[in-house]
């Protein structure tokens, strides 16, 4: 639905402009960037490197919990109840391992660092969800807020601090949605405000009729209705005299959002069916593939952060859920394929020293199969995978004991995760200040470090 038609249906309809919901229904679409004076004061105070113009982040979000040992950290010789059903095979780095399902990554684990000791402790989806999105603890599953986001998510922080590469651009974008997974519900701004939420492109690029639905004029909208803004204007101002923060947040940012709708760029960015098709096939014709593949395009054209939603990944064996090998010989192959296009593709445009890519979930499985041939919850070591041209590839950091059940040396923070996020994009996590609604001066990070093994 169009910047213009959320509006007219959210007078209509009476809800409170001070609510989330109300906010929501008045179509923020979470486009726009720092003033000037703003971003010249961030980096005075050193929360923004300057060196670190053009960067980007593409995260290929794996809702539910991958298994390690399927995936970045197999143990072929763990007894069978703990190795699975899946075999290791070499990568072009002596000595490091990955599943059998990940030929494409392996064969560039050159150009990739695995970290495989990343740790939090939970198995609770809820808490690890917001933890690895956010960088700290969430609500527990069964508690009365467990969807209540504490901390704004990467994608949020990122959009507000250091904006679009190009202007006209959103910062944030979500493909080719965020529903799905379990407890898939934290990759917004919290007390940033509204504004700074991921344009959500709510459509699958893999099908023939793939459109942005929320870059379509619907009803009896024209642009020139659109571009005849004052009526709103002076409505929202009416409305600000009397509202909380979210609705200084539309007003703030109503001009980037109808810049939006009516953008050429922005749509020719989201537009797929320029690529050649022998590039979309080696993306590969699926849901994986052609997400990744937008969202190099995105990155491309100027957007900072891209969050690819691939679900799901919660394989216990129980019913209505895959076991751990069928899960796999389902889900990973056409992983494998869109990262190792990506990487590839990436570096082909001379865009992977400024592009990272990370690719993680909430937490691990249970190193032992259970008795429905699947794993369960683990956050006590999993992997996450990271590939930048521009960080020091062709390793892995950390090492979990043989039979993949706790960290043997360098363990790594959710936050540690984060910070690494963060200096890839020049922001400093720990003087980057906002304030939450209770109005405390919150950090961005608390006590999380860059992993210094990516640098230097």
């Amino acid at each position: 639905m169009s910047f213009m038609l959320r509006v007219s249906a959210w007078r209509r309809s009476g809800n409170d402009p001070c609510s989330r919901r109300g906010f929501i229904q008045a179509g923020a679409l979470g486009v726009g960037g720092l003033t000037l004076a703003e971003m010249t004061r961030l980096q005075a105070e050193g929360a923004v490197r300057s060196g670190a113009a053009g960067t980007s982040v593409i995260l290929i979000w794996l809702s539910g919990g991958p298994g390690h040992m399927e995936t970045w950290d197999p143990k072929p010789q763990a007894p069978a109840e703990y190795r699975g059903p899946l075999g290791a095979i070499e990568t072009s780095v002596p000595g490091v391992q990955f599943s059998e399902l990940m030929p494409r990554q392996a064969a560039i684990m050159q150009h990739l660092a695995v970290l495989r000791t990343v740790q939090h402790g939970s198995g609770d989806h809820t808490k690890g969800n917001h933890w690895m999105l956010t960088g700290f603890e969430g609500p527990a599953f069964n508690a009365p807020d467990n969807r209540v986001q504490r901390r704004p998510a990467l994608g949020s922080a990122v959009a507000r601090v250091r904006s679009s590469n190009r202007p006209g651009l959103p910062p944030y974008v979500a493909v080719p949605h965020l529903r799905g997974g379990t407890d898939n519900l934290f990759h917004y701004a919290a007390y940033l405000g509204g504004g700074w939420n991921p344009f959500i492109v709510n459509s699958d690029p893999n099908e023939k009729d793939f459109a942005v639905r929320n870059l379509t004029l619907q009803g009896d909208l024209t642009l020139e209705r659109i571009a005849d803004r004052r009526t709103l204007r002076g409505e929202l101002d009416r409305l600000q005299r009397t509202s909380e923060r979210e609705m200084r947040d539309l007003d703030e940012h109503q001009q980037s959002a109808l810049d939006l709708l009516t953008s050429r760029r922005v749509r020719d960015s989201f537009d797929i069916s320029r690529e050649p098709d022998s590039l979309r096939d080696e993306y590969g014709r699926h849901t994986f593939g052609q997400s990744a593949l937008l969202a190099r395009r995105l990155v491309e054209s100027g957007v900072t952060f891209v969050t690819v939603n691939c679900v799901p990944w919660d394989h216990h064996g129980s019913t209505g859920q895959y076991k751990t090998e069928e899960g796999a010989r389902l889900l990973i192959p056409p992983l494998d394929r869109a990262i190792g296009a990506l990487v590839k593709d990436l570096i082909d445009r001379r865009l992977y020293e400024k592009t990272l890519v990370v690719a993680m979930g909430e937490f691990g499985r249970t190193p032992r199969m259970n008795s429905n041939a699947g794993r369960d919850h683990w956050g006590n070591t999993f992997s996450v995978l990271f590939g930048c041209g521009g960080m020091r590839m062709g390793q892995t950091i950390g090492r979990s004991s043989p039979r993949g059940e706790h960290v043997v040396e360098r363990p790594i923070t959710p936050q540690d995760v984060a910070a690494t996020v963060y200096h890839h994009l020049g922001i400093n996590p720990r003087t980057t200040l906002f304030r939450d609604t209770l109005d405390r001066p919150l950090a961005l990070v608390d006590d999380g470090e860059p992993i210094r093994e990516l640098f230097g």
